[in-house]
């Protein structure tokens, strides 16, 4: 049997950083992925980085064949990349199998080549990711026009009508990215509004902007079947007392996901689940078994590459450092939808604080009178900014503009910090950017409440 001081499931963010990391500090680790073809995680292959491409590519007028053809090469020099990050390091080894437990250090690994391996791990760290929820529709896992996120990411060929199942943020996403191609969307959704996470005024900014570009939307519908008719699939769904159908080229699936634990044998384990299907971990990421740790979506955290970087920070530092890092030090982690304009988020929304019993002062801007807005020809969306009447700090930010995915990092950084909003009122700004209408947006608050 071999044995490793360090076992890594998943080639994800966490897992690759991790494993470098582990390998250039004189320990021996193991990283075991199941596919070649997601080398480097999600993220790279069929996440954030592909997707955000095929966006800007949609966005600037590249044809589709063209976008998913730079798409294709981006990834494969990433994932090439990413591989020999890990692989070219002396001290680690790269096997390309699934990993289930047999107890709490021994793995048996179902290579590419269809050989089993046993493996030993003085430490294992579990990094395998999240898979897409999958509705319960009749005829919805027969068909053979059904996508996820992930499959959208392959598709060669443009479909002319397409059907989103679910209105949250990676659903939106898609739609916005096929639309910039020509492509008819439609988006199901059960809800009476879209982003109900959102404050009315942000979600309804948004919502236009989507009708504005073409984009159908069917809220509060019930989808009751999925047929195949040839080239097309067919949905049937019910809208108030209405029965209808309606007739698509693909149907794309984005109802959440959820942490990809099934294959790993933890009923082998003494790991514990979370309710909702988490791996259950402390605020250090440790497992309810001292030697195994679980980094990334598995661990039921916020689902963003960003969150699995500081996951390996976490580890290292219990690892290699003092052990004070931890989950409990993440009171501020900004978000951002590639939407177009894109919508940014940090922090707690105004419906949120008052719940939480604050005194507010909100702070709003029209994107219309910001010069950079006028530069880029792009005049739509809203800044709103939630601040604590009493001590001045800044509760939370949410950004629908241009360049909102940048912008907010600069409030995330202000919060981080405990600065009082009027540090980013009179700072000096470089001309002309979107970050300066900080200047204007702190002015005069719209609401104190």
């Amino acid at each position: 049997m071999d044995k490793f001081k360090n076992i890594i499931i998943g080639f994800g963010k966490a897992g690759k950083t991790l494993a470098k990391y582990l390998a250039q500090h004189d320990e021996t680790v193991l990283l075991i992925e199941r596919s070649k073809q997601m080398y480097g995680g999600t993220c790279i292959n069929v996440g954030c980085l592909p997707s955000k491409n095929l966006i800007f590519n949609g966005q600037r007028g590249v044809d589709f064949t063209t976008a998913v053809n730079k798409r294709g090469e981006m990834t494969r020099q990433l994932r090439n990349k990413n591989y020999h990050m890990v692989a070219d390091e002396p001290l680690a080894t790269v096997w390309d199998g699934s990993a289930r437990f047999i107890d709490n250090y021994v793995l048996a690994v179902v290579m590419s080549d269809g050989t089993t391996k046993k493996v030993r791990g003085e430490r294992i760290f579990i990094n395998t990711g999240a898979v897409p929820n999958w509705p319960s529709i009749p005829g919805l896992e027969f068909s053979q026009r059904i996508f996820t996120s992930k499959e959208a990411m392959k598709l060669e060929k443009q479909p002319k009508r397409l059907a989103i199942i679910g209105g949250g943020y990676i659903g939106l996403e898609f739609a916005g990215m096929f639309n910039s191609f020509g492509t008819h969307v439609t988006i199901f959704d059960q809800h009476t509004r879209l982003l109900e996470r959102e404050d009315p005024d942000i979600a309804t900014e948004v919502v236009t902007d989507l009708t504005n570009a073409g984009i159908e939307i069917k809220l509060e519908t019930q989808l009751t079947q999925v047929k195949d008719n040839g080239e097309k699939v067919t949905l049937y769904y019910q809208q108030g007392d209405q029965t209808n159908t309606a007739e698509f080229d693909a149907v794309l699936v984005a109802v959440g996901r959820r942490p990809n634990v099934s294959s790993l044998g933890l009923e082998n384990t003494d790991i514990t689940l979370t309710n909702r299907g988490a791996i259950q971990v402390d605020d250090h990421l440790r497992t309810t078994v001292q030697n195994i740790w679980a980094l990334g979506d598995v661990n039921g955290g916020p689902m963003f590459t960003y969150i699995s970087l500081d996951d390996f920070r976490i580890i290292i530092d219990q690892l290699f450092g003092k052990g004070d890092r931890s989950t409990a030090d993440r009171m501020v982690i900004p978000t951002a939808s590639f939407l177009n304009p894109p919508l940014a988020n940090v922090g707690l929304n105004e419906r949120q604080a008052k719940s939480a019993g604050y005194d507010l002062q909100t702070f709003k801007l029209s994107v219309k009178v910001i010069p950079k807005a006028r530069v880029l020809e792009d005049q739509r969306g809203l800044y709103k900014v939630i601040v604590d009447q009493k001590t001045h700090l800044i509760l939370g930010a949410t950004l629908y503009a241009a360049e909102a995915h940048e912008t907010i990092n600069l409030i995330a950084l202000a919060m981080k910090a405990k600065l009082p909003y009027e540090r980013l009122r009179d700072m000096i700004y470089t001309h002309p950017t979107m970050s300066e209408a900080l200047n204007d947006l702190f002015k005069t608050p719209v609401v104190k409440s």
